[in-house]
C-alpha cells in the first residue's frame, strides 16, 4: 500500500508539475515592470474582464504594445490563421491538412500578402511594422514560455511579420467574400434545367429591403432617453475558441480608441475614439468572377481577344509533418489562378483581394477620425472586404457608408461563368466610392444595415452579390420603431430578439393547407395543432420553430428539384427563405401542381425527419436540442477525457439565420457591441467566449455565461477598474 500510496502521489506531482509547467508558466504577465524598446513610458491596465488598456506616448508606441499583449494571449491564434491563409498548416499537423493547404495556396495569399506590402503608403506600412516589433519582442522574451498549444504540437513560431497581419486580413477576405462557388452551383444548375427558374432562385434582391443594407444599426438623439446617438453592432462569424476578436483600449498623442481588433491585425476595426463610433457588417457584393479559358494546360498558352498569352506557371512545395514536401503548381492567367472544373473545363478567378495597388490599411486613420468628413476619408481608403459601415458622433450625427473597392461590370453580371477569351467581360474599373450607397443625418433617425442589399433598384451600376434575405433588417427597424426612447442596455433585447418573420410565415402557409384540405387519416393534425399555437419565437424548448425548419429545408429542396432535377440537396443560398416565401405567396404556379398539397407533403417528410432524431410526439420535441451548438479548441479540445473541458457545449440555442439573433449550427454573433454617445463609461462590449486563449487563464472563458444570457458588461473607457498594471519602461 505504501508503495502504491507513493505511485499515486509520484503521479499527481508530475500531472501538476507538466501543468504548471506546459499551462501555468505561459499565462501572460500582467503587472510589476518590464523594459522594452519603445520610446518613453508606458503602461498597460488589464481590467476585470483581462481587457488591456494601453497607455503610450506615442501611436507607434500603443501598436508596438498592442502587438505585445495580443501575442500574451492570443499568439497561437495567430500563427494558426497566418498558417490557414498561407498553406502552412501541414508543416505542423501533417497530411490531415493537405487539402486546406492546397486550397489556400490556389487563391496566392502568401504571394499577395509580399506584393501588398511592398505596395503600401509608408504610414500604413509604418503601423504594421510597429506591430509586428511588439509580437516579435513578446516571442523572444518569452521563448521558453510559449503557449500550450506549440507544446502540444512540438514547433517553435517564426517571427512575426507586417505581411503575416495582411495575410490575416485576407484570411477575412477569404470569409466574406468567397462566392465563385455558388456560381459554380448555379452554373450547373442552369446547365441541367430550367434557366429561368434557377434565376429566381438565385435573387440579389427581393423587393423588400429598406435601404441601406450581422445587424448594426443606429438611431439619433430624438429616439434616445439620452438625446444623443446609440450605436449597436453584432456582426455574425463562425464560432471559435479562442473568440473571433479581441478587445483592446489604444491611448496615445492623437489616439484615444477602444473596441475590438482581429488577432493579428493592429487598431480597433470596430469600437468608439472620444468623438465617435462606428460598426460593420459584410456587404455582400460579388467581387469575384470566373472565366472559361481556353488554354493548353501543358504550355500554359491560352487565348484572349484572338491572340494567345502566357500563363504563369507557380511551383510551390508544402511541408508536410512526418512526410515528404508535396509540390503545389498551378497556371495563373491575367484573370487569376486556374482551376480544372467538372473534370474537362478550365476556369480562372478574378478576386479584388488580388488585384495590384488596391490594399490600403486606414484603420489607424479611422480611429482618430473626429468628424464625418474625417471618418469617410478614412473609409475611402478601404480596400475590403466590402463592408456597410454606421456611423455616430458627439455632435449628434448619424450616418451610413458602403465601402470596399467593387467591380464594374457593364453589360454581364458574374453570377455565371463568363468566357475569358473573348475580353467581352471584362471589369471596367471600381466603383467610384462617392457614388456608393450612403446617408448622413436621414430624416427618419433610424439607419439599419443587417447584410440586406442596399443598392436602390435604381442603381447606376449593375448589381450581384449574396445579399440576406430583409428579415433580419426589417424585424430591427419594426422593433426601433416600437419605443419612443431607448436606454442602451434595452438594444440588447434588440440583438437577442428570436422572432422569425419568415418561420411564422411557413407555419400559417401549412395550418392554412391543412384547413383547406383537411386530409382524413393521416398524422399530420397534432402538428399542425402546434403551429396553430405558435407565436413565431424562435426559443429553445419549443417545437413549432423544429417543425418549420424543416418544412422550410423540404420545400427548399423541391423547388430546387424543379428548377433542375439532382439539384435539390445541393440548393442552400443565403436568398433562399425569401424566393420560399416569395414563390408560396404567389401560389407557386409553376412550381407545385397543388401548394397545398405539396406543403402537406413537406410537412409529412418533415415529420418522419423529426421523429428520427426526436420521437414520434412532434408535441413533445425541443428546438433546443435539434439546434444545439458545440464550440471547439481545435488542438487542446481535442484531449482525450480532458480536451470536453475546455470546449462549450453542446447547448441548446435559440435564434436562426432568419431572426435578429443569427445562430446557426457555426455561425452567430461574434460580439455584441452598443456605444453610448452621451456616457462613453454606459457603452457595452461582449465577446463570445474571453480575452485569452490560454486554458488556465480566468478570461479563457469568463464571457460565455454573459453571452449566452445577452447581458453583456460596460464597456470601460474613461473609469477603469484598476486589475493589474504593467509598467514599461524605454530599454537604455
Amino acid at each position: 500500500m505504501k508503495v502504491l500510496n507513493a505511485s499515486i502521489a509520484i503521479f499527481v506531482l508530475l500531472i501538476l508539475l507538466a501543468v504548471y509547467h506546459y499551462a501555468y508558466r505561459p499565462l501572460p504577465r500582467t503587472s510589476g515592470s518590464i523594459a522594452a524598446p519603445v520610446s518613453a513610458a508606458a503602461r498597460v491596465i488589464h481590467d476585470q474582464r483581462g481587457v488591456p488598456h494601453i497607455e503610450a506616448a506615442t501611436w507607434q508606441d500603443a501598436l508596438f504594445l498592442q502587438g505585445y499583449v495580443t501575442a500574451q494571449d492570443r499568439l497561437w491564434q495567430m500563427d494558426a490563421l497566418r498558417r490557414l491563409a498561407a498553406g502552412e498548416l501541414s508543416e505542423i499537423i501533417g497530411p490531415a491538412t493537405l487539402q486546406v493547404d492546397r486550397q489556400s495556396r490556389s487563391l496566392r495569399l502568401r504571394r499577395l500578402a509580399v506584393e501588398h506590402f511592398k505596395n503600401l503608403p509608408q504610414a500604413d506600412k509604418d503601423a504594421l511594422e510597429a506591430y509586428a516589433r511588439g509580437v516579435n519582442f513578446y516571442i523572444q522574451r518569452r521563448h521558453d514560455r510559449l503557449p500550450l498549444e506549440f507544446h502540444l504540437l512540438g514547433y517553435q513560431p517564426r517571427p512575426w511579420t507586417p505581411t503575416d497581419s495582411i495575410l490575416c486580413s485576407l484570411q477575412m477576405f477569404v470569409t466574406l467574400t468567397t462566392t465563385w462557388r455558388d456560381e459554380l452551383q448555379k452554373q450547373t444548375m442552369t446547365t441541367a434545367g430550367d434557366a429561368d427558374k434557377v434565376n429566381q432562385l438565385f435573387p440579389v434582391r427581393t423587393g423588400r429591403e429598406f435601404q441601406p443594407g450581422s445587424n448594426a444599426w443606429v438611431v439619433s438623439g430624438e429616439h434616445s432617453a439620452t438625446g444623443k446617438p446609440l450605436l449597436a453592432n453584432d456582426p455574425h462569424l463562425d464560432y471559435s475558441i479562442p473568440a473571433t476578436w479581441y478587445q483592446v483600449h489604444l491611448k496615445a498623442a492623437g489616439l484615444d480608441v477602444i473596441g475590438v481588433s482581429l488577432p493579428g491585425i493592429p487598431a480597433v476595426i470596430i469600437g468608439h475614439n472620444r468623438r465617435i463610433a462606428w460598426g460593420v457588417t459584410n456587404l455582400g457584393y460579388d467581387v469575384q468572377d470566373l472565366y472559361a479559358e481556353k488554354i493548353d494546360p501543358k504550355t500554359g498558352r491560352y487565348e484572349f481577344e484572338g491572340r494567345q498569352e502566357q500563363a504563369i506557371l507557380e511551383r510551390e512545395l508544402i511541408p508536410v509533418r512526418g512526410a515528404k514536401p508535396v509540390l503545389f503548381q498551378q497556371w495563373v492567367t491575367r484573370h487569376g489562378p486556374l482551376f480544372l472544373q467538372d473534370g474537362h473545363r478550365y476556369v480562372s478567378l478574378r478576386w479584388t483581394a488580388a488585384e495590384s495597388n488596391l490594399f490600403q490599411f486606414p484603420f489607424l486613420d479611422i480611429d482618430r477620425a473626429s468628424n464625418w468628413a474625417e471618418f469617410t476619408a478614412a473609409l475611402e481608403r478601404f480596400p475590403g472586404p466590402a463592408q456597410n459601415f454606421v456611423y455616430a458622433d458627439t455632435d449628434g450625427n448619424i450616418g451610413y457608408h458602403a465601402t470596399g473597392q467593387l467591380p464594374v461590370r457593364r453589360g454581364f453580371d458574374g453570377d455565371l461563368i463568363l468566357d475569358g477569351s473573348s475580353g467581352k467581360f471584362e471589369w471596367a474599373g471600381y466603383i467610384p466610392f462617392a457614388q456608393l450607397p450612403s446617408f448622413y443625418n436621414p430624416s427618419g433617425g433610424i439607419i439599419v444595415t443587417a447584410n440586406q442589399n442596399p443598392f436602390p433598384a435604381t442603381y447606376s451600376f449593375r448589381v450581384g452579390g449574396e445579399f440576406s434575405p430583409p428579415y433580419r433588417s426589417n424585424q430591427i427597424r419594426d422593433l426601433l420603431n416600437l419605443r419612443a426612447r431607448w436606454k442602451p442596455e434595452e438594444m440588447l433585447t434588440v440583438e437577442k430578439d428570436v422572432y422569425s418573420p419568415f418561420c411564422d410565415f411557413i407555419a400559417h402557409q401549412v395550418v392554412a393547407a391543412y384547413d383547406a384540405r383537411r386530409p382524413a387519416g393521416t398524422d399530420l393534425a397534432e402538428a399542425v395543432e402546434v403551429l396553430r399555437r405558435w407565436n413565431g419565437q424562435m426559443e429553445i424548448g419549443m417545437a413549432a420553430p423544429m417543425v418549420t425548419t424543416l418544412v422550410y429545408q423540404r420545400l427548399r429542396y423541391l423547388l430546387a428539384e424543379s428548377a433542375s432535377p439532382r439539384s435539390g440537396r445541393f440548393y442552400d443560398y443565403e436568398m433562399s427563405p425569401a424566393v420560399v416565401e416569395n414563390i408560396l405567396a404567389s401560389g407557386a404556379k409553376g412550381w407545385f401542381a397543388d401548394k397545398n398539397k405539396a406543403l402537406l407533403d413537406a410537412l409529412s417528410a418533415a415529420l418522419a425527419e423529426g421523429r428520427n432524431l426526436q420521437g414520434g410526439n412532434p408535441g413533445r420535441w425541443d428546438y433546443g436540442q435539434f439546434h444545439s451548438l458545440s464550440i471547439t479548441h481545435p488542438v487542446i479540445g481535442q484531449i482525450p477525457l480532458l480536451g470536453r473541458f475546455f470546449n462549450i457545449g453542446p447547448v441548446a440555442m435559440s435564434g436562426s439565420s432568419t431572426t435578429v439573433k443569427q445562430v446557426s449550427g457555426k455561425l452567430g454573433p461574434s460580439m455584441r457591441f452598443v456605444a453610448d454617445l452621451s456616457d462613453w463609461d454606459h457603452s457595452f462590449n461582449n465577446l463570445t467566449v474571453g480575452e485569452s486563449g490560454h486554458i488556465l487563464s480566468p478570461h479563457y472563458k469568463d464571457q460565455w455565461s454573459a453571452y449566452y444570457l445577452g447581458t453583456s458588461y460596460p464597456m470601460e473607457f474613461d473609469h477603469i477598474t484598476n486589475e493589474k498594471v504593467l509598467e514599461i519602461q524605454p530599454l537604455h
